[in-house]
């Protein structure tokens, strides 16, 4: 019998093979797996990369841990005959395969879309790649950090005299992950609610979603040829937008898009008439005059410790947030209020706390089951019990490197 948790998964019965390797594409099957679908990672037998990426705790990769929760794991090489032929017959029951090799690898294998689709028409394929299947960089390698420096994201980041700054975390691969889960879905919707029943592929690059994310720059160069450049935490679009640094040494971060929240903050930092100057009743004015809007409310949060400048801004209903350190993230009421960890049970690591299933759905809500497996747990249960492959024949394939 199917149990509670099994009939609240809103993609279960949904077969997802991972074929991909470190951030964006598993990342990909671990939103699915999230919420529900049966998320099969075949890894080449040395072990995906990720496995020894960052930090580790008794060798067990923790990176690993997260962003394979919730998938059974084999390994598989399908760049070997035999590796392809176990391939295409687990292709055959699975509805989304998600690979990053480079611009034709897979084609090189036997294993392009053209041939998949053979296989199983209802196939949706999720190919990552760092610049896509098309145009004249197709073939370059591609990574998450080459994607925030190509996108433009870099240009635009950190201080006007420093230089071009990235994200020492997965950012693109992460806003690349969120880009094709929600197209595989289009995908499925396109095959099932509205019956086309057969599946497609999509070219997924990595610097796309990001470049995308990054709002209306090419508009804005096209109609006024403005370039955006580096202006710190500060906005080109509205003042006072900045962090700041309270009495106590804490950070805050405020942000003010709105004309009663500009008067509020003003008025809080500087007063009544402050907030009236004529000078600061426009975006345009406030960003013209932003060294004296910034020095008012940074002048103001200074002379106070973080749980005062916060106490008082929420009294005058105005947006702060304290720029947080992960410790400070376990502690917080907030974080705390919507279970945004969660605590589970680790067959390496025992007891571990990481990031909940997110979005939060009201009936089928995603549920963080269990960390990344061991390299080839999954192995018998996948090619014996559900490939109908003997138990011999896996020894063999074991034998000879295949798995």
């Amino acid at each position: 019998m199917m149990s509670e948790d099994a009939k609240a998964s809103p993609l279960d019965g949904l077969r997802v093979v991972d074929a991909s390797t470190v951030i964006a594409g598993p990342t990909i099957g671990m939103l699915m797996g999230d919420f529900g679908a049966d998320v099969i990672k075949v890894e080449h037998p040395r072990g995906d990369v990720l496995r020894n990426t960052g930090y580790q705790k008794d060798g067990v990769g923790l990176w690993f841990k997260m962003a394979n929760r919730n998938k059974r794991c084999v390994t598989l090489n399908f760049s070997t005959e035999k590796g392809q032929e176990v391939f295409k017959k687990l292709i055959e029951t699975t509805d989304v395969l998600i690979e990053n090799f480079r611009t034709g690898t897979m084609e090189k294998w036997g294993l392009g879309w053209e041939d998949l689709h053979a296989i199983n028409p209802r196939l949706v394929m999720i190919r990552v790649t760092g610049y896509g299947q098309t145009g004249p960089y197709k073939n370059r390698a591609g990574f998450g950090t080459i994607a925030e420096a190509f996108s433009g994201f870099a240009a635009v980041t950190g201080t006007a005299d420093g230089p071009p700054t990235l994200p020492n975390f997965g950012l693109a691969d992460g806003i690349a992950a969120a880009y094709g889960t929600f197209a595989a879905m289009f995908a499925l919707y396109h095959r099932d609610a509205q019956k086309s029943g057969v599946g497609q592929f999509i070219d997924l690059s990595i610097y796309e979603p990001l470049f995308q994310v990054m709002g209306p720059q090419p508009l804005q160069f096209d109609q006024l040829g403005v370039i955006q450049e580096r202006i710190g935490n500060r906005s080109k679009n509205n003042a006072p937008r900045n962090t700041y640094q309270t009495k106590d040494g804490h950070w805050v971060a405020v942000s003010t898009n709105a004309p009663t929240i500009v008067k509020r903050v003003l008025t809080l930092c500087g007063g009544a008439d402050v907030a009236a100057d004529p000078r600061f009743q426009t975006p345009q004015g406030r960003v013209e005059h932003i060294d004296e809007v910034d020095g008012i409310v940074a002048t103001w949060i200074a002379k106070h410790d973080l749980a005062t400048v916060l106490d008082e801004f929420e009294k005058a209903e105005a947006a702060i947030g304290p720029a947080y350190t992960i410790d400070q993230i376990f502690q917080d009421p907030q974080y705390q209020a919507r279970e945004d960890i969660v605590e589970i049970e680790d067959e390496d690591l025992g007891k571990m706390r990481m990031t909940n299933a997110f979005p939060f759905m009201s009936a089928t809500p995603g549920k963080v089951r269990h960390g990344g497996p061991k390299k080839g747990q999954h192995n018998d249960e996948i090619f014996i019990e559900e490939l109908g492959l003997s138990a011999e024949d896996v020894q063999a394939l074991k034998d000879e490197g295949v798995i």
